[in-house]
């Protein structure tokens, strides 16, 4: 837990984008317990709220090093052996430290954050968080994404002015929802009462309430950063329905979606397995951005508490500075 703490009081607000994103092991009939190497076969009796819901309470994290796209090297492996997946992480783990030593302190710091900071979690047997299409890969993207995203390469923050080209990770506003996992800040905090589900983001202490009691979602001119989100239960699991997202998020480099925008449909889906684990899994649809609806598993795995706050921009100058970065490097330029 020293990681996940020294990461939550950090208020370093350039929170630059890791790419070491994750899932868990994740077999139709391999359970988190059974990921972990526990095939004691004993059974687990759910425990349930004062309500009589199913009880997803507590402190997770999402924290692996699986990214959400399996690389291409791997063509259709879905799976590794356990004796790959240890390999590979080692592989991982090796490189890292390698490219922490190839240079003086001052490499290291351009580099952000050293690797004290990182909660890399664990590489685990499933390739990729996408788990549908079998390829592990998202859609293609439609020819409007294609133009959106063409257009987002031509004005990055050294392109033009504005702060606003900055994304909005980076400006501290929303990492969004569902979170995908990143380099540090991957807890979740969530509390339940009768007709809702609160879910805290550790990263910009964010706050998602999903509504339990049957309304409708709110008017569709009404948009949201993390979007609007309705819940119910069937049987054992909560499914989640999110709608209403603003149109802006498209510039946000750490939600579920890459690319998507206010078209944006997710459905997720969170079932405790057992004491220590969540399964959950999120499908997307934008219509407006891939060619098909695709479908991720994330890892939710128990950790202890507390929940720390995470300052991002408050009381420091990372927006100014990295503005007079760009501008020094455009007046380099021009000499």
């Amino acid at each position: 837990m020293r990681n996940r703490f020294l990461a939550s009081i950090s208020v370093l607000a350039s929170a630059f984008a890791i790419t070491s994103f994750a899932a868990r092991s994740a077999t139709a009939q391999t359970t988190a317990a059974l990921a972990k190497g526990n095939t004691s076969g004993k059974t687990w009796t759910p425990s349930k709220t004062p309500d009589g819901q199913p009880d997803l309470q507590g402190l997770w994290t999402n924290a692996t090093m699986t990214p959400l796209e399996r690389p291409r090297a791997l063509g259709d492996k879905a799976f590794f052996t356990e004796q790959e997946r240890a390999e590979s992480e080692k592989h991982i783990l090796q490189e890292v430290s390698t490219d922490r030593r190839d240079g003086p302190a001052e490499v290291d710091v351009n580099r952000s954050y050293n690797e004290l900071w990182r909660e890399r979690g664990h590489l685990l047997l499933r390739t990729s968080l996408i788990v549908d299409p079998p390829d592990g890969r998202l859609p293609p993207l439609t020819p409007e994404a294609q133009a959106r995203e063409k257009d987002r390469r031509q004005t990055g923050p050294d392109k033009a002015e504005p702060w606003t080209n900055y994304n909005l990770a980076v400006r501290c506003v929303t990492r969004g929802a569902p979170k995908l996992p990143g380099g540090y800040n991957n807890n979740f905090q969530i509390i339940q009462t009768r007709d809702s589900v609160a879910i805290m983001q550790e990263m910009i202490h964010e706050v998602r309430v999903i509504h339990l009691d049957g309304s409708p979602h709110v008017d569709p001119n009404v948009r949201l950063w993390m979007g609007d989100s309705r819940g119910h239960w069937e049987g054992d699991t909560l499914v989640v329905d999110i709608a209403n997202f603003n149109d802006k998020i498209i510039d946000n480099s750490f939600n579920c979606c890459p690319g998507a925008g206010s078209h944006l449909h997710v459905v997720e889906r969170f079932r405790r397995v057992d004491a220590d684990h969540i399964d959950y899994r999120y499908t997307v649809d934008d219509p407006s951005t891939y060619t098909r609806p695709w479908t991720a598993e994330v890892p939710m795995t128990r950790v202890e508490g507390p929940l720390y706050e995470y300052a991002c921009h408050e009381g420091n100058y990372a927006m100014p500075d990295m503005l007079a970065g760009a501008r020094a490097k455009e007046s380099a330029a021009k000499k």
